[in-house]
Order: structure tokens, then sequence, then C-alpha cells
């Protein structure tokens, strides 16, 4: 085996949603589409997809039965061209967990967690991106340092289709506590 890998002719080409939705979810794991394109990043790390599930089991927990948080979960964001997103976690209406594909419409909050090679993409490509598709909530976490992640977050302004910025947080696991206070989760 050679240090090069042979990619396959569909990642060449731009793909439409009706192709991406016949692929298996196989074909699909670990995948983003954005403009029509197939993007592959890298494996996250295990303290990546630790800290996603920690935060997804909290969102979820302080949610209720209104409301799913999972990891590893497509969004997709527009049709034409197809932009279908993964986030980290995503907290979604409760009712809409067997429609496919999920739409921005069915999502409260997606949250990020900041890998080394995923800064750009994570601190501009997406947020803007949620943002235009109309999800309300969007969350940034940076793995600092001395271990204990930093939360930033994000409420959308309906009128610019822009975030602004909300709180920050040094931990997710107090970001989500205070999430669920601040939005109440049950009337919306």
């Amino acid at each position: 085996m050679t240090a090069e890998m042979v990619v396959p002719a569909w990642m060449h080409t731009q793909i439409s949603a009706e192709q991406y939705d016949s692929w298996s979810e196989e074909q699909c794991a670990g995948i983003e589409v954005v403009d029509g394109m197939v993007v592959v990043g890298p494996s996250a790390s295990n303290r990546h997809n630790r800290l996603a599930r920690i935060l997804a089991n909290a969102l979820d927990a302080a949610a209720g039965p209104g409301w799913n948080a999972d990891t590893d979960f497509d969004v997709r964001l527009q049709d034409v061209p197809l932009t279908n997103r993964r986030p980290d976690v995503t907290v979604y209406r409760a009712e809409t967990i067997d429609l496919t594909p999920t739409r921005p419409e069915h999502v409260l909050l997606v949250v990020e967690v900041v890998s080394p090679g995923s800064e750009t993409t994570d601190r501009i490509v997406k947020v803007d991106q949620y943002a235009k598709s109309g999800i309300p909530f969007y969350w940034r976490i940076e793995q600092a340092v001395t271990g204990v992640p930093i939360t930033y977050t994000y409420v959308l302004d309906p009128a610019t289709k822009a975030y602004r910025d909300g709180e920050m947080f040094t931990g997710a696991i107090k970001a989500a506590a205070s999430f669920s206070v601040s939005v109440d989760l049950g009337a919306l």
C-alpha cells in the first residue's frame, strides 16, 4: 500500500440530494456535503468525541421530552446545491426523530467542538451556514490547554440572519445547564 490514497470517483463530482439520500449509513458516516461536493474530515480524537458525547447527554437531560440531543447527526441546510452538515452535537425536536432529512426548522442548537484542522471551518464557515439556514443557537467549544473546555454561545438575529455573541462559559456542562434555564425549552 502506498502513502497515496485512491479517492472514489464520486468525490470529484457534484452530488445531488437524491444521490446522497440513496447512500447507505456507512457511506454517509464521517462526511459532509458542501455546495454539492463531498467533504471528508479527519477522524476526531477520543477527547473530542468524549466531550461531544458528554455535552449531548447533558443537553438531552436538560431539554426534557420535547427535544433530543445527539452526536453524529445529519442536518440538511439546503437541497440545491446540496449542503448537508454533521454537527458534533445537535438539539432537535423529538417528534422529528424519524424525519429524514432533518431540516434547520427542526433544530434548536448545533454545537461544533473545535479540533486542530477545523478552526476556520468551525469559527467562520459553519457559523455563516447555520445562521443563514435559521438555526436559533450555535455553540463553539474550544478545547483549552488546561483541559477545561471553553464554550462560546451565539444567538441568531432573525432580521439579519447572523449570530450575535451570547455568553461564554468555562466548561461544557455548565453551559448546558445555563442553556436549559435561559431558554424555556418546553415553550418552544
